[in-house]
């Protein structure tokens, strides 16, 4: 990360969002493999639900125009819990009820995986590639939860190594005011202080962020050199929209959640110079053999936008079916389980997943860290 590109700020533009079915009918059949999911489709953080879903279907589309898996075509069966945990476990309920759901992939959030991972692990039930970094859900007595992404704390770090090799040595920290934004807050106060950076302030953003003016009234005088973002979900739109209205030249870092494709476009040109980690490569750039995989996917569904999101989607999708195809063609909960255990060195090109010698099972500890252009892409 060169430090002239995290000092560039500029003006925000909105755009409209896109919406797209999240199912097809044509696989909705009794011969499918279904694949579970509760997940925002509405709500804070219904952005980036959608966005998820539309690499999901554009991974499952092109999985099935090649005969599925075991000549079986694979599903997607999404329940929206709008981001609010006590939904997510009834629809996992649902989910585990339902003897054709052969596992689960991308439940989104912190507080809600917190909620539903006992559920998942008494059903004996795969959840595959959790929407959720946090350290707090890689224990290692889980036998059914298996991250892809990496954690948070691996984000933190990236961040605050680059931040402390540019000599900036005060910072403020803005937090979502729930679980995610607390664990994140929490974490990056001890590597800012184990890094000899001075911490400012730490400001808590309700989810509907309807504190923000105080927030950033209370950030910006406190006059730091740089503000780190614990922040998810719609709010953060219009709070770097206002930091960069209220200090045009200020610097903005976050981890990869803070964010969705959404946001970017919404906040324009005042995106630009907004530093970010990234725990999938860059989806605009074609170096890599799973980067033109997907982006001729999303094309084949009309989808011309590449963003980390539906990338996201798209690998966790890709991973699914690799277990599957080990599975069998008799494939059952369990057998899906020992089929997604035993991956090692799985390389999709240029992305490669492994659970040996991972006891928290996580598949990847990939991070690089990027600056948003005035167009919404990263600049390297």
């Amino acid at each position: 990360m060169k430090r002239r590109q995290f000092l560039a700020s500029g003006t925000a533009m909105g755009v409209a969002a896109v919406s797209f079915p999240l199912i097809s009918d044509a696989l909705a059949n009794s011969s499918a493999w279904t694949i579970g999911s509760t997940a925002a489709m509405s709500g804070p953080l219904g952005a980036f639900g959608l966005e998820n879903q539309k690499g999901v279907q554009a991974a499952l589309a092109q999985i099935n125009a090649k005969g599925g898996v075991h000549d079986r075509p694979v599903r997607m069966e999404v329940l929206d819990d709008a981001y609010v945990p006590a939904r997510s476990v009834e629809n996992i309920r649902q989910l585990a009820a339902n003897p054709a759901v052969v596992g689960l992939m991308s439940c989104l959030g912190t507080a809600n995986n917190a909620a539903i991972t006992p559920l998942i692990e008494a059903a004996g039930l795969v959840h595959l590639a959790p929407l959720t970094g946090a350290s707090s859900l890689r224990k290692n007595g889980l036998r059914h939860v298996f991250h892809i992404r990496a954690s948070y704390s691996d984000e933190i770090a990236r961040l605050v190594q680059n931040v402390a090799s540019m000599g900036i040595r005060n910072l403020a920290i803005v937090y979502t005011d729930n679980p995610y934004g607390k664990e994140v807050s929490e974490e990056t106060a001890t590597l800012l202080k184990n890094a000899g950076i001075s911490i400012l302030g730490t400001h808590a953003l309700s989810v509907d962020g309807k504190n923000m003016d105080a927030i950033v009234a209370q950030t910006v005088a406190s006059n730091p050199s740089a503000v780190v973002l614990g922040t998810t979900g719609a709010a953060t739109t219009g709070l770097v929209a206002a930091l960069r209205k209220a200090s045009p030249s200020m610097p903005i870092a976050g981890i990869s959640p803070s964010l969705t494709q959404d946001g970017v476009r919404q906040l324009g040109m005042s995106a630009r110079g907004l530093a970010i980690t990234m725990v999938f490569p860059e989806p605009n750039r074609s170096k890599h053999q799973i980067i033109r995989e997907y982006q001729g996917a999303m094309r084949a569904t009309g989808q011309e936008r590449f963003t980390t999101g539906s990338l996201e989607g798209y690998i966790n999708t890709r991973v699914m079916a690799e277990a599957l195809q080990r599975s069998g063609r008799s494939a059952d909960r369990e057998k899906l389980r020992q089929a997604v255990a035993g991956i090692r060195n799985f390389d999709l090109g240029g992305f490669q997943i492994d659970y040996s010698g991972t006891a928290a099972r996580v598949g990847s500890r990939y991070v690089d860290l990027g600056i948003l252009s005035g167009d919404g892409r990263i600049m390297s």
